[in-house]
């Protein structure tokens, strides 16, 4: 068996060493590819959140001291770091999602690149110089750190969510403690041996493994902890929210999404399928801004299924480079999923591909999902409107564009949405009317680059921006500095 990049057991970061949980506890992790147990992790609680804040505090007022072009220089080493051992993390990444090697190597390279802009953000912390209106009097406004950001992160892409928060929280000058998520426990731990190899001063990156209502919940509830951030389900995010608000700290909330994709009747259907594809089935639909409704022209709504089935069928489940997708992250979601589907089946939508798991010689030890696709669902039942974070993609036939939209905006969430028109109009009006935090036009429902804002409206968020230099608004907090002067005195 080749050798793993981390070791059977992870234990926490805490001021630069790593450490057991305070009680001794683990808990496995298991593969969601065979089930089998991949490692153990620290089963931290509220001592170990505690130590952790406790780090971060005794190490932050030194690093927000720092420039911000020193500290730029310093994430730019543990981005070098990071590139160095990119074959390391991207193991880790395929071993612990069952994404495969291609995918997950990509995503590495996706975290490169953020850390990367990130870095030269220590070189562009603007602030900005104006005029007063009281004469010999400059105003202006700098920017200051917040204090202690506390992290909390998703599975489905590990280390791209760990490079989202960790570096924007950083090049700001704040101490940050990393909530690991439990399902990738290794890709947080193996981070933190990088970024402590790469030289970065012990305790302004602290990582605790654990569960989210153990290790997450004392972060939230921390006073010391100045600013959270947030990606996951927004059930979770309503609560932090409130916990968070209630102590006046400073909420990001990245949250889920159900995220539209329209067909209209002049798409290029042949391209409208393959980006349905992408949108609703690659990462195995495990994206916040997977592609779960597809509303299609009546006009063109036969031939596009027809097409959309017949590429569906072509698709290979596992966790190799051949492969389409891999699994779901683990029994509990797979079963949700599961569930889901039956109820649909029950409230009269018709199953058209998959609907089951996966239980072949190659899957039957995994959380595999075959790739779904379901028609006649109402817009208001369940499956139409709750995300499920799996291969699943329902189909909605709509007479026109008014009605396509109106679909489109009729969900509780608003983070990502498409349209497929050969139509400037109809794709400018769609852009402008569509309730969404990013929009493509004749592409897929995800995507995202280092240096443009990511999040949504409604339950998909709380309006907050990450990552891009909107990043930076979030994880400082601008000072606004007056110095009266005496022309008398020169």
């Amino acid at each position: 068996m080749t050798k793993t990049p981390f070791p059977k057991t992870l234990g926490n970061w805490i001021a630069g060493e790593e450490c057991a949980a305070d009680g001794g506890e683990t808990f496995d992790k298991i593969s969601p590819h065979d089930g089998a147990v991949l490692c153990s992790a620290a089963r931290s609680r509220q001592a170990d959140a505690g130590a952790a804040v406790a780090a971060a505090a005794i190490a932050q007022p030194a690093w927000a001291a720092m420039p911000a072009v020193q500290r730029g220089n310093i994430l730019h080493d543990v981005v070098m770091r990071l590139r160095a051992r990119a074959g390391d993390m991207a193991r880790t990444v395929a071993l612990e999602t069952g994404k495969s090697p291609g995918e997950a190597m990509g995503e590495t390279g996706g975290a490169i690149q953020q850390g990367l802009f990130m870095a030269g953000e220590g070189m562009r912390l603007y602030g900005r110089t104006t005029t007063s209106g009281t004469p010999n009097k400059q105003a202006m406004t700098i920017r200051a750190p917040l204090g202690v950001a506390g992290l909390i992160i998703a599975a489905n892409t590990p280390i791209a969510n760990i490079a989202w928060k960790v570096f924007p929280a950083l090049i700001c000058g704040n101490g940050v403690v990393l909530k690991a998520a439990e399902d990738t426990p290794a890709s947080a731990w193996l981070f933190g041996e990088i970024a402590k190899q790469a030289g970065l001063p012990d305790g302004v990156l602290n990582i605790v493994q654990g569960l989210g209502v153990e290790a997450g919940r004392p972060l939230v509830e921390d006073a010391r902890v100045a600013v959270l951030s947030f990606t996951g389900s927004t059930a979770v995010g309503r609560e932090i929210a409130r916990t968070g608000g209630e102590r006046m700290a400073k909420v990001s909330l990245e949250l889920g999404g159900k995220n539209p994709l329209v067909v209209c009747d002049d798409a290029d259907l042949d391209k409208a399928v393959e980006w349905t594809v992408l949108s609703a089935f690659s990462n195995a639909g495990q994206r916040c801004a997977s592609g779960s409704r597809i509303i299609i022209f009546e006009s063109v709504y036969d031939a596009f299924r027809e097409k959309l089935l017949a590429h569906t069928a072509t698709l290979k489940v596992g966790p190799g480079d051949d492969d389409d997708f891999g699994p779901v992250i683990n029994e509990r979601q797979l079963n949700i999923m599961l569930s889901a589907i039956e109820t649909a089946r029950g409230r009269g939508a018709a199953v058209l591909a998959g609907g089951g798991r996966l239980t072949g010689k190659a899957h039957v030890k995994g959380c595999y999902l075959a790739p779904t696709v379901i028609e006649g669902a109402g817009p208001a039942d369940e499956i139409s409107t709750s995300e499920l974070f799996g291969p699943i993609a329902c189909l909605y036939r709509v007479p026109d564009f008014e009605a396509a939209v109106t679909l489109a905006n009729d969900s509780p969430y608003g983070l990502t949405a498409a349209i497929h028109t050969r139509s400037v109009d109809r794709a400018s009006e769609f852009v402008r009317r569509v309730e969404a935090g990013t929009v493509s036009v004749n592409a897929g429902t995800y995507g995202s680059e280092p240096h443009m804002p990511f999040g949504g409206v409604k339950a998909s968020g709380n309006g907050s921006r990450e990552p891009g230099t909107e990043a930076i608004e979030f994880y400082s907090s601008l000072k606004n500095v007056y110095t009266l002067v005496n022309p008398e005195r020169v």
